[in-house]
């Protein structure tokens, strides 16, 4: 019995011992997978040490991973991942809740040399490119408008060469690679001066528009039901939480033409601007772009025997209508909305409402 028992303990060991290094294997290896679904961002932008650094002093970022992703190969390392055809780059674990994939990609366009399509600043090479790589359908679009928008903004006289590609997998650096610039200040801070990444920044961007863009101070939360049904209207309630459809040229907005912002009816949270809306001719308010990507999620829709691709918010998970491939330039987009899954706030109301920080949308 004795025997027995100490044969059984030696079991236990055993299988705990493996069972946890598995466990460590497994978090180690699906860590940009499994855990950070739904958060997640993979980016390159030339060498992962400088990307890792200015990511990590985003608020709402939570880890920072370098790496390599995009090629062929498996299992590349330092001395091989060029050869395999992977590239230098980040993955990002964040909260959604305080920070966008919409404003992450500001925060890459604003730290890197986005008309070059040779490397980065000192660091020459298909390796070195700049690339996001979207984990879904969601961030593709996102990325692909906010892209554009970078392009048509005029801040580059040479067309946008960051590619976007689909995301496959992405293999952690060395040790000594995680957090380069606080094991190695000194020698980081020589690189990076020398790299020439920052005198580009600041040539290209104005003091302080480097850092992440604002967020909206109105807060997102969604009632209970009850509260719901008291204060929604029987037609607002019938859109936003049974995907219902009002009628055409015979709701409120369709026609709008006053300045300001489409916020959720139920949450508040911030949808599209008036400077992005147009007549569609449809009877509905429609948009080429939302004004806050981050806070719209797409899913396919096959109901009424057709596919298309419905549109609900983010935090209130309300329905608000469909988009369409058939919308005007720059996107060629249309965000097709129900009025009664929004509410307009004018320009003039933007401050006393809490979304101040949109009042520079419409300055001239």
């Amino acid at each position: 019995m004795k025997k027995y028992l100490i044969w059984s303990m030696i079991m236990l060991f055993i299988l705990g011992c493996d069972t946890g290094h598995s466990g460590q294997r497994e978090v180690k290896k699906n860590m940009a997978e499994t855990k950070m679904t739904g958060a997640t961002a993979t980016f390159a932008g030339g060498c992962f040490w400088c990307v890792e650094s200015d990511f990590e002093k985003v608020p709402g970022v939570l880890k920072v991973v370098s790496g390599y992703t995009g090629g062929a190969g498996e299992n590349p390392t330092y001395e091989s991942y060029a050869k395999k055809g992977h590239l230098e780059a980040v993955q990002i674990l964040y909260d959604p809740s305080k920070v966008t994939y919409a404003q992450l990609l500001d925060v890459l366009w604003r730290h890197i040399d986005p008309t070059d399509g040779g490397g980065q600043f000192v660091d020459r090479g298909a390796a070195y490119r700049s690339a996001i790589f979207y984990h879904d359908e969601q961030q593709r679009r996102i990325a692909e408008n906010s892209k554009k928008e970078l392009g048509n903004s005029g801040r580059f006289a040479k067309p946008i060469a960051t590619e976007i590609i689909k995301f496959t997998r992405f293999y952690e650096a060395e040790a000594y690679h995680q957090d380069y610039n606080k094991k190695n200040p000194l020698r980081y801070g020589s690189y990076r001066q020398g790299s020439g990444r920052d005198r580009f920044l600041e040539k290209v961007w104005a003091p302080g528009q480097c850092n992440l863009p604002p967020r909206p101070e109105k807060p997102s939360v969604k009632p209970d039901d009850t509260t719901l049904r008291k204060r929604l209207t029987a037609l607002q309630y019938e859109v936003t939480q049974r995907e219902g459809t009002e009628p055409a040229f015979q709701n409120e907005y369709w026609d709008n033409k006053k300045e300001g912002i489409y916020v959720d009816v139920v949450s508040g949270e911030p949808l599209f601007s008036s400077l992005d809306k147009y007549d569609s001719g449809t009877g509905w308010p429609s948009f080429i772009r939302p004004i806050e990507p981050g806070n719209i999620v797409e899913k396919e829709d096959r109901s009424l025997f057709t596919r298309r691709t419905e549109v609900k918010s983010r935090h209130a998970d309300s329905h608000l209508g469909h988009v369409f491939p058939d919308g005007p330039k720059p996107t060629g987009l249309r965000y097709c909305m129900n009025s009664a899954a929004m509410r307009f706030i004018p320009k003039a109301d933007l401050e006393k409402e809490g979304y101040g920080s949109y009042l520079k949308l419409f300055d001239r």
